[in-house]
């Protein structure tokens, strides 16, 4: 009847909880409390899911699946540029899939110069036309949208576009477009609401400025563009709003991809710099002034320096602002509910269960404190929370070890430790790192970027040299980091790396037929054991 084959079989009020260890998780998490009290049928639904995202998404359909009743409420708050998106959260709408897309329409661009030296002969200008490419990938996040809403009727999931917030631990009030509230219960929450961009907190920013949010459906060409910050969202929109032919600033006040590689990350700036990008750096914006209203209008940003007095001033189109995000935590009434959240940055604490403070409510996804912010891993979370609560499993996501990628123009892929992290971690005598530096064969005919590509693998001498740290910098990072990912959760070590054998003729190769060893001689790095097979395949040159 169970499909339990041990003892003891629990059951309360006619509800199998389980085993011995279940009747204690059930403990742990309140369930017991609400069985033995005959709560079970008070609730309206088993679990509701507050946020329409990657891992709410996943979350609740994995829970249906699993016979539980579930709502999922998702609303937008519009931008102050009055952007607003349909259900599927910030990866499908305004993050990941648009970016991706118009990061691939800028490497066409490059494609077609580099075709003229594989014979293709067009005598034609070409010119890219904004509208065209805006209004094909907002259709395809349409068709997405649809196939989210047809997905969560088919698992019947009941999905409610409304604004969720708590009114007591196990109720929530839920306010649509129109200002209608409906008050909902549930035995469990599960809270998935993401961020959104930050605004900079200066005269003009959000009359003026547009952030990640608005720029993916903005109706017109961007024009002339400064972006203020120096994340993976300002290097990415930055490197495709340049390769697609605009005039592009991205004003920095500290460091390149903070948390990241620095080596790495000033690689990755130094290309885009010389290929036309320009930075303002050690400098943050103070005012925002409108000077010509339009589409795009102009506007006068006035900046002042982090290190003196100096102050610059500077017109341009269109202001993008992607200087971090902002948890959307404090507006759903989680005082009302007992959640605690960190008051610095809105993030939730959770144990290695995605559990809070409060047994019942679970949190997964951006919004969780030190997790990564990742669509992937938000996918991973919800679906293995929603089968341990719901079908007895035992599995938790790992958050060790995670690939990721950051599609600047030339991308960057990265799994593990950054070199700053690993020294820190281990200490500079203890680790190793192996670097290379490449040359695509694609580039070879068009004779662009040579010795520009480079990856490098960070070893852990006193374990057998494991890798620690994969980081790649070339062409296809994402697809080079996935297998590279799969092999560091394995424990993949540098003699099994060396034992590989690479397919050629790809990038990925890279790390079977060229390494060198980085030494540290008073401070200044010591480059040998240069492998010559690389050389001749990419004419790289010595170094």
């Amino acid at each position: 009847m169970t499909g339990q084959k041990t003892v003891p079989q629990v059951f309360i009020n006619k509800t199998h909880v389980g085993g011995c260890d279940k009747t204690l998780q059930a403990h742990k998490d309140g369930s017991l409390q609400s069985l033995l009290k005959g709560e079970n049928e008070a609730f309206e639904y088993d679990l509701i899911v507050i946020g329409g995202g990657s891992g709410g998404l996943s979350c609740s359909k994995e829970a249906a699946s699993l016979g539980k009743k579930v709502m999922v409420l998702d609303y937008v708050v519009p931008t102050p540029k009055g952007t607003t998106w349909g259900l599927g959260g910030t990866c499908v709408n305004v993050g990941c899939i648009p970016k991706k897309l118009m990061h691939q329409a800028a490497l066409l661009g490059s494609a077609m110069e580099d075709a003229r030296k594989f014979g293709w002969e067009f005598d034609e200008s070409v010119k890219h036309n904004w509208e065209t490419m805006k209004t094909a990938v907002n259709n395809y996040i349409g068709s997405l949208n649809w196939g989210y809403r047809v997905s969560l009727r088919d698992k019947n999931v009941n999905y409610v576009n409304a604004y969720a917030e708590f009114v007591e631990p196990h109720k929530i009030k839920a306010t649509n477009k129109r200002g209608k509230e409906t008050f909902h219960t549930a035995a469990r929450f599960v809270l998935a609401t993401g961020e959104r961009p930050r605004y900079l907190g200066v005269p003009g920013d959000q009359e003026y400025c547009i952030t990640s949010d608005d720029l993916f459906s903005l109706p017109y060409c961007p024009g002339k563009t400064l972006i203020v910050g120096a994340s993976y969202v300002a290097l990415e929109c930055g490197g495709f709003l340049a390769g697609l032919g605009l005039d592009v600033t991205i004003m920095v006040r500290s460091i390149l991809l903070r948390g990241f590689d620095q080596d790495m990350a000033n690689r990755a700036g130094e290309y885009m710099e010389e290929h036309g990008v320009k930075f303002i750096r050690k400098h943050v914006p103070i005012k925002v002034c409108e000077l010509e209203a339009g589409t795009p209008g102009r506007l006068k940003v006035t900046s002042k320096s982090t290190e003196s007095d100096e102050v610059v001033e500077g017109e341009y189109n269109t202001v993008l602002i992607a200087v971090g995000r902002n948890a959307c935590t404090d507006k759903i009434g989680l005082d009302k509910a007992g959640v605690k959240v960190n008051p610095k940055n809105g993030k939730i604490p959770v144990n290695d269960e995605e559990q809070t403070n409060v047994p019942h409510i679970y949190a997964i996804g951006d919004i969780l404190e030190g997790k990564w912010e990742l669509t992937p891993v938000a996918i991973q979370a919800g679906k293995l929370l929603a089968r341990r609560l719901y079908a007895g499993a035992a599995v938790k996501c790992d958050y060790i070890n995670v690939p990721t990628t950051v599609f600047t123009p030339m991308e960057y892929g990265a799994c593990g430790l950054s070199e700053e992290k690993a020294t820190e971690f281990y200490g500079q005598d203890n680790i190793e790192v192996y670097h290379s530096l490449f040359w695509p064969l694609e580039f070879t005919v068009p004779g662009r970027d040579n010795n520009k590509c480079y990856s490098k693998i960070i070893c852990n001498k006193l374990d057998n040299d494991r890798v620690i740290g994969f980081h790649y910098l070339g062409p296809n990072a994402g697809e080079v980091t996935q297998g590279f990912g799969a092999a560091m959760k394995c424990g993949v070590t540098k003699e099994q790396l060396d034992g590989t054998i690479g397919i050629h003729p790809t990038c990925a190769e890279v790390r079977k037929t060229s390494f060198s060893v980085i030494s540290r001689v008073g401070g200044k790095r010591l480059f040998f054991k240069t492998i010559i097979l690389t050389i001749i395949l990419s004419n790289s040159r010595l170094f």
